[in-house]
């Protein structure tokens, strides 16, 4: 899971439906993302880095107990 996404989220009071919304993207796509499951756009990154004045590589990291995350870096 990247913790440190859905923190950012949370924080600003937006739920996960409201950030599909605003990266254009449908529900399930953002919950993959958040998850850790698929990485997302460059793009997607670019706003969400915007929206919550967090560092990319900040919002990104992988918590350590995600099984998969070597393949998600």
């Amino acid at each position: 899971m990247r913790s440190n996404l859905k923190e950012a989220r949370q924080k600003t009071g937006m739920t996960q439906q409201q950030m599909a919304d605003k990266l254009g993207v449908g529900l399930r796509h953002y919950k993959k993302i958040e998850s850790g499951e698929t990485l997302g756009s460059i793009e997607m990154w670019d706003i969400m880095e915007d929206l919550f004045s967090v560092h990319q590589r900040q919002l990104r990291q992988i918590s350590e107990s995600h099984p998969d995350k070597a393949d998600n870096l």
